[in-house]
């Protein structure tokens, strides 16, 4: 071949138009992005990369989720350990530290509510290992561990372990609630528990309970007043005795009465407490105001029968006299109200002529008053009979007051039996042969 007329000067391509249009499309198709990746973008005119990227979306919500960010800068530069409660410090503080400050150590303590500002130190978690401030139970707790005691309290009658209780449970901002509870308690209780609940108050005051303590207690109970009445219907009367008892042993201040406003239903307890204060004799009074049964010595139980039997004597009225047996809270003693009752009645019947027709009258009323007990299982036939067998053990010295005695008391058997407190004749027993026989 002759020389090849080119006028362009270019060179002959050695490779041809159809081969790179082929090369081309393979190209296209290997650098294609895939579904999910991003394009590259370059600029012309400089060397640098122009790279966009989506953001990375959450598979489930197809939104932007910052926890699927890479290269590890999720959750960088946020507070969110240090907020959270369950915190807890990865470098606790060494005791051995040379500026090692307790004040500073929050594990050696735990704090608790309280009411007031100042927090003291009350007791040791063994638990935790570390000393609490503020009270060491809850309201409801202390009440639970307080009624138990009361219970306690009023079988054992020991108020050095009610004061060393209080002060194990430490819980000084909830004395007020044991006024409260201790009158609720005694309401539907005995007059000897009643005795013993206003014993108990005296002898909290001053320590471990102040006088602001027990007036709020007293508020909180007048306070609750519709309630208690409810379930006790005279607990106005009675809530009335604790108040003027408190002032009369110095619980209470005399202030306490003023100060209340008569714009609740428990101010009205007010009154009849200022009553009873008003009294002649008031003091005197108001030590015995839950009356015989309060657990007194034997003498003045014995007096206090006696007055009963005598008003019975004078006005022979049963249910009176029912009344005041049931306040005497002595079940186990009334044998001896049957023995004085009858040596009485035969002391009135002696001095009365044989043919006068009111000659048995008040042996006849004395086997009426049993009588009536026994039926309203007042008084237990077995105490009626063991009077009885008093009476015929030491007949042989009444007979020295009374010549009649013998014939007198064979009389009122006979009543008895009719008034059905005896169930029989009765027959001496092997003590009052053995007394007879001396």
């Amino acid at each position: 071949m002759g020389k090849v007329h080119n006028p362009t000067g270019e060179g002959i391509r050695a490779i041809s138009t159809e081969v790179q249009a082929k090369a081309a499309k393979i190209i296209a198709k290997t650098t294609e992005p895939k579904e999910g990746e991003h394009e590259t973008k370059v600029v012309e005119g400089t060397a640098k990369r122009n790279i966009t990227r989506k953001k990375t979306a959450d598979k489930d919500s197809g939104n932007y989720n910052s926890a699927f960010k890479k290269q590890g800068g999720h959750g960088k530069g946020q507070w969110k350990e240090l907020m959270d409660p369950s915190y807890a410090e990865k470098d606790p503080i060494d005791e051995k530290d040379p500026i090692y400050d307790e004040a500073e150590d929050s594990s050696r303590y735990i704090l608790s509510s309280m009411e007031s500002d100042v927090a003291e130190k009350r007791g040791y978690d063994p638990g935790t290992s570390k000393a609490v401030y503020g009270p060491l139970l809850t309201l409801s707790e202390f009440k639970l561990q307080l009624t138990e005691c009361l219970h306690e309290y009023y079988d054992s009658a020991d108020t050095d372990e009610v004061i060393r209780t209080l002060e194990e449970l430490g819980c000084q901002e909830y004395h007020s609630e044991i006024v409260k509870k201790a009158v609720s308690l005694a309401l539907d209780k005995s007059s000897r528990s009643r005795e013993l609940t206003s014993r108990l108050l005296t002898c909290l005051h001053p320590t471990p309970m102040t006088m602001s303590d027990m007036t709020t207690g007293f508020e909180k109970l007048l306070d609750s007043m519709e309630d208690l009445q409810t379930d006790v219907p005279d607990a106005a009367t009675i809530v009335a005795s604790f108040l003027a008892r408190a002032v009369v042993d110095e619980v209470l201040p005399p202030a306490f009465m003023s100060d209340q406003n008569n714009n609740r239903p428990g101010d009205l307890v007010i009154e009849k407490a200022l009553t009873l204060l008003s009294r002649e004799h008031c003091t005197a009074r108001l030590e015995k105001v839950w009356g015989p049964g309060d657990g007194r010595p034997v003498e003045d139980l014995k007096k206090d029968m006696d007055q009963l039997l005598q008003e019975y004597l004078l006005s022979c009225e049963l249910d009176e006299a029912a009344r005041c047996v049931k306040e005497l809270e002595a079940a186990h003693f009334h044998h001896e109200l049957v023995k004085r009752g009858v040596f009485a009645a035969m002391e009135k019947d002696g001095m009365k002529a044989d043919g006068d027709p009111d000659a048995h009258s008040n042996l006849d009323a004395m086997a009426a008053l049993f009588g009536f007990l026994v039926r309203n299982a007042i008084v237990s036939e077995y105490q009626v009979k063991k009077g009885i067998d008093r009476l015929h053990t030491i007949l042989p010295d009444l007979t020295l007051d009374v010549p009649m005695a013998p014939s007198l008391l064979t009389t009122f058997e006979d009543l008895a039996l009719q008034q059905g407190c005896l169930k029989s004749k009765f027959t001496p027993s092997a003590a009052v042969e053995e007394k007879k026989t001396e």
